[in-house]
């Protein structure tokens, strides 16, 4: 992971970055797709387990995200021969290590909410 060492010596945010941070964007933008993964991050479940995990989502909208992070490559949807049949999703690799962008957004909204709300 590249980092920029000192701030004020950078003339311009390089390229990549702005494309990466546009890619981050895409995949994770809207209201349901981080609490699908975070219901996800402790492993596989059922689309009715999902569902009943996050609060007012409906089977519709929770299909369609579902359907999207699998496209891009976040979730993998498992089907099980067997009766009745079983479906399963799980976190790839790439959205399992989603967890170190959850981490920093936490620690920066615990800094921000204190800055801002509770200033000294």
């Amino acid at each position: 992971m590249s980092e920029v060492k000192d701030i004020s010596t950078v003339k311009a945010c390089p390229k990549q970055f702005v494309l990466a941070i546009n890619d981050t964007l895409n995949v994770l933008s809207g209201k349901w797709k981080l609490p699908i993964i975070a219901s996800l991050l402790y492993g596989k479940s059922r689309f009715k387990d999902i569902q009943e995990n996050i609060e007012k989502i409906t089977p519709r909208m929770l299909s369609k995200e579902l359907k999207d992070l699998e496209m891009n490559g976040v979730v993998k949807r498992t089907v099980y021969d067997s009766t009745p049949i079983l479906i399963e999703y799980s976190l790839t690799k790439s959205g399992e290590a989603i967890l170190k962008v959850l981490d920093a957004m936490v620690d920066w909204g615990i800094d921000h909410r204190k800055n801002t709300l509770n200033p000294k």
